[in-house]
């Protein structure tokens, strides 16, 4: 499981130390894609093979489903952790992402996410001010 938020830099060569207490997880190789809102997707290599089967199913008749799995899929790059515990994020990756030097390493239980540290202060900062109607529309899903 990974939860926590955690400041990072990435090096001039596109590498990312990961957070000691994710490494242990991800040791057995990770996949890396585009993400949401912007920032980095990383999940272990049994959790990608779920999500990645599932992507698969959707249906080919649907532009968004085809848009959505392309995102993903076509994105997506295997990556091993070195000995110091980073990972070597592609160049397309990181502009995706806006990655540049500072960055937020924030684990989402099944899933870690990497953010340019300022895109994830404002995104934080907004969902933070409109909790109200978010809780209001978790609870239609009954969470």
């Amino acid at each position: 499981m990974f939860i926590g938020e955690f400041s990072h830099k990435i090096d001039a060569k596109g590498r990312l130390a990961i957070p000691v207490k994710f490494r242990a997880a991800l040791k057995e190789g990770a996949v890396v894609t585009r993400g949401l809102d912007s920032c980095l997707f990383i999940y272990t290599k049994k959790e990608w093979q779920i999500l990645a089967t599932k992507l698969a199913a959707l249906p080919l008749s649907r532009a968004d489903a085809r848009a959505f799995a392309r995102l993903m899929l076509a994105g997506a790059m295997d990556v091993d952790i070195d000995k110091q515990g980073r990972i070597l994020i592609p160049d397309y990756l990181r502009t995706y992402g806006t990655l540049s030097k500072e960055v937020t390493v924030a684990g989402l239980f099944n899933r870690v996410e990497i953010w340019n540290t300022e895109n994830w202060e404002k995104y934080k900062n907004k969902t933070e001010r409109a909790t109200d109607t978010i809780t209001e529309h978790l609870g239609e899903l009954e969470i």
